[in-house]
């Protein structure tokens, strides 16, 4: 089991940027792929974005429709972080976001944190 740590939720007005941050507290296996779920009140959790390397090598990005343009992700292999720039924010974009890795080990998750976007 990998244990996530998420960071750098809070409180935006539209048209701001956020950055999360989610570390793994352990070292993970050379291939893998971490990224992002959120869920806002009274919906589903929805995919946001995942990045996925082998090796220390990003192979693979992607993004649901409503984030594209807005959002970008990224990851460090070598002290197993990734994170989400997350600029133009809209209210539709409040949600907790959850952080996610999927591994040999199966998918573990993140404890969330919270976005707001309220003018």
């Amino acid at each position: 089991q990998v244990q996530l740590v998420e960071s750098g939720g809070g409180l935006v007005q539209p048209g701001e940027s956020l950055r999360l941050t989610c570390a793994a507290t352990t070292h993970t296996p050379s291939s893998v792929t971490m990224g992002w779920f959120r869920q806002a009140p009274g919906k589903e959790r929805e995919f946001v974005a995942q990045v996925s390397w082998n090796a220390g090598t990003i192979y693979h990005r992607s993004y649901t429709d409503s984030v594209k343009g807005r959002f970008a992700v990224s990851g460090e292999y070598t002290n197993d972080t990734v994170s989400l720039q997350m600029n133009n924010l809209k209210p539709e974009d409040t949600a907790v976001y959850y952080c996610y890795i999927d591994s040999v080990f199966g998918r573990d998750w993140g404890p969330g944190t919270q976005v707001t976007v309220t003018s």
